[in-house]
């Protein structure tokens, strides 16, 4: 898009600008408008919120360039969609809903905050909260009983979705306590919380089903739905989808003389009347403040327990709301600053089969790079070809794409209305893309398929080769995702150094020369390229330097990363027995599970000695682990692999250990507690963090319960801090984790949080 039109016509006349300028507008205006009316009365997204944002802006920049554009049902102007509708009844708001104006950085937010300040004339406090993704509703109570429920519409008519909002859990039929006003509207947003649309979506894919792309369409898709035509199986159905949406309300419409001076206290009010109020709230005296404010939950965004796209900062004043008055779409005296999408659109190029170290075949996503949540994305996981099924992606579409829990990249489906009819259906291989091998699942019932080639399937021998060099393994530094390559795969010998993992700590520095290698994407195994050419590397070879060619030495030499290599292999001989054990790849057996196995028993031999019942009643192994240890074993060429590492000298046995069961007598600082670490913790690595609770005694759990002691919480800690929240449980940071870990319970300060009111 155009900065300005002067920069695409430097040489016209101001009427032949005009005339450009017009052409913009009206094909940006046309764009807007579809958009909204897919958005409002569709539930479907033509644009990403960014993209949206951006035409919005340039429509805007136009109108301010060239004001005779500007119209009064411009988009710029107006409010949501259309006020028409045949399904449900009109509704007339007794006060008009307005929107909110964006802005997008810390500076325009920082304008905004002092210009409303100045023109208040007094000190002002500043009410900041979350701006939930989510449908626009508004309550009208007479004398406390709920007589309608109404979408935003236009802003002065909505659509009539009382009966519907009866359903929704949390909403009050009738207000508690006195005092209630004669007539009052309350405004909200009805949402789907985040674990409550996964939930969702997984049900839609399980009955083959097509899954919501977001979480707001899935919000309004259930609200906007009418009981009358439908049968039994779709009426509970129905019920079930609106039993788990949830309301916060966050602000008030018609209400005549509120005995309150600010919004904060509203809030208060309207919490003690029984309605759902956020307290993900804070009031600030100053900019800076509500800055931080911004700033905290910009980097906090997966602790919240539903999707937020930005906060909402409104002068707590109510006095000064009339004061500031409004635009004709939006209060002067609120704003909302925007955070970089999660959400945005980009094109499925191909959809590619990666098998993983497990012999799992994956497809994944493979899309025009785009920037998400602050990074370049170009491909995503798609897990099964049932999942590519249930999504309803075609090969060619224009998707929607996120990062769950501002991490991992999601392709939530496509843009069904942007297909031209060039795109084409996935078909999932029969045989393995790396060694022909027949796919199938690897039981019975099993959606995923696998190579059954386990042992030398090239993909999964590089999978297993890296995985043992990864920090969660031994932790071997140089063997890394290109060096499992060339020792796995390489295009220079034909034939690889390593067929299995069982010759690792068998290699010397004539098997690493010369070695050269297509270098590959760790997940989906394909060939990365520069400017459109495939990456080849040597890793383990350079050219001599200009001293050693003087001295007569010539051709290929080993690099300093083969000479660490074969140091860092040497040392992994004597690492602990739970990182060996790690690096057997056996399935389950992750760090966390592998500590529990060696503090228990000690060695390999015991281990090996030990029966189902013994392995099981392990803390933190169980039934499932024991038999995948046992199973693991019973593979011939499995136990060839610990025969030819012990040959090597490799250490299978805790130097001193007492014996099975001797570990559990020495306790720790939390012996006795259960520790969950959810989302990304400073200084941790997930299983960093497991290995840690391990080490001080505790038991690291997966999931939050009513035994859960504490909930370490990072960002992306999604649905376990919201149970840890509703538990009462307490909830540690990075750095009172450290300290938990280091001194137990005795040594955390009384809890708080930052951001509480």
């Amino acid at each position: 898009m155009p900065e300005s039109v002067a920069d695409t016509t430097p040489d016209a006349t101001p009427l032949d600008s005009l005339v450009v300028a017009s052409a913009e507008a009206a094909d940006i205006t046309t764009r807007v408008l579809v958009a909204r009316d897919a958005y409002y009365r569709q539930d479907a997204a033509v644009f990403s919120d960014a993209d949206y944002d951006l035409l919005v802006q340039r429509l805007a920049e136009l109108e301010r360039l060239y004001p005779e554009l500007q119209s009064q049902d411009s988009p710029t102007q107006t409010v949501g969609g259309r006020a028409e509708t045949t399904l449900f009844d009109p509704v007339t708001h007794a006060e008009r809903m307005l929107s909110l104006d964006n802005v997008f950085s810390i500076e325009e937010f920082e304008t905004w905050a002092r210009k409303a300040a100045e023109n208040s004339g007094r000190a002002v406090h500043y009410l900041c909260e979350l701006k939930i993704d989510g449908l626009a509703i508004n309550l009208r109570y007479a004398n406390g009983v709920l007589v309608s429920a109404a979408t935003r519409g236009d802003g002065v008519v909505g659509e009539d979705v009382t009966e519907n909002i009866d359903l929704v859990p949390g909403i009050p039929s009738r207000l508690a306590g006195t005092g209630h006003p004669l007539l009052m509207e309350v405004r909200g947003e009805v949402f789907f919380p985040v674990a409550a649309f996964d939930e969702l979506n997984a049900a839609q894919s399980a009955a083959g089903e097509r899954v919501f792309a977001n979480a707001r369409n899935a919000a309004a898709g259930s609200l906007r739905q009418k009981a009358a035509g439908k049968n039994t199986d779709q009426l509970r159905l129905m019920k079930a989808r609106l039993g788990r949406l949830r309301m916060l309300v966050h602000g008030i419409g018609a209400w005549e003389n509120p005995p309150v001076q600010t919004q904060s206290e509203v809030y208060g009010l309207l919490e003690g009347w029984g309605l759902p109020t956020s307290s993900y709230f804070r009031v600030v005296p100053s900019v800076a403040e509500a800055a931080e404010f911004i700033e905290y939950y910009g980097a906090h965004r997966g602790s919240v327990v539903h999707e937020l796209d930005g906060i909402v900062v409104k002068i707590d004043e109510l006095a000064l709301h009339a004061e500031l008055g409004a635009t004709n779409r939006a209060p002067r005296w609120a704003i909302a600053y925007k955070y970089p999408p999660e959400q945005v659109n980009t094109k499925l190029l191909d959809i590619v089969v990666s098998v993983g170290r497990t012999g799992r075949a994956t497809p994944f996503a493979v899309m025009q790079k785009v920037l998400v949540a602050g990074s370049e994305v170009r491909q995503a996981t798609l897990h099964n070809q049932d999942v590519v099924k249930a999504k309803g992606v075609l090969i060619g579409d224009i998707i929607v794409l996120r990062k769950a829990g501002d991490v991992i990249p999601e392709v939530l489906g496509p843009v069904v209305e942007l297909r031209d009819g060039t795109e084409r259906e996935f078909v999932m291989p029969l045989n393995c893309p790396e060694c022909g091998t027949p796919l199938a699942p690897a039981k019975e019932g099993d959606i995923d398929l696998r190579c059954p080639n386990a042992r030398s399937c090239p993909a999964q021998v590089r999978g297993r080769v890296e995985h043992i060099g990864s920090r969660g393994g031994l932790d071997i530094e140089v063997l890394g995702e290109v060096a499992a390559s060339a020792l796995t795969q390489p295009t220079v010998p034909a034939d690889p150094p390593l067929s299995t993992e069982a010759g690792l700590f068998d290699l010397e520095l004539a098997d690493l020369l010369p070695i050269q290698v297509l270098v590959r994407d760790a997940e989906t195994g394909l060939p990365k390229e520069d400017d459109g050419v495939a990456k080849i590397r040597m890793p383990f070879c350079r050219n001599p330097n200009p001293a050693e060619k003087k001295q007569g030495l010539t051709g290929l030499q080993p690099s300093s990363n083969a000479l660490k290599l074969l140091v860092e292999i040497e040392k992994a001989k004597t690492k602990p027995l739970w990182r060996i054990l790690v690096s057997l790849n056996i399935r389950h057996v992750g760090p966390v599970a592998a500590r529990a196995l060696a503090n228990h028993f000690g060695s390999l031999d015991a281990i090996r000695a030990a029966t189902r019942e013994e392995l099981a009643g392990v803390d933190g192994v169980g039934s499932i682990i024991a038999d995948a240890v046992l199973d693991w074993f019973q593979v011939d060429w499995h136990v060839d692999i610990v025969t030819q590492w012990a040959a090597a000298g490799v250490q299978f046995a805790t130097p001193g250990h007492a014996g099975p069961g001797a570990a559990e007598t020495a306790g720790g600082v939390l012996a006795g507690l259960t520790v969950v670490a959810t989302g990304s913790l400073e200084g941790f690595t997930r299983e960093g963090a497991q290995e840690a609770i391990i080490a001080a005694g505790g038991k690291s759990a997966s999931s939050v319960s009513k035994n859960t002691d504490f909930v370490a919480a990072g960002p992306g800690a999604g649905s376990k801090l919201g149970k840890a929240e509703t538990l009462g449980i307490r909830i540690l940071d990075a750095d009172e984790f450290r300290t938990l870990l280091a001194g137990g319970p005795d040594g955390l300060a009384p809890a708080s949080s930052p951001v509480s009111t």
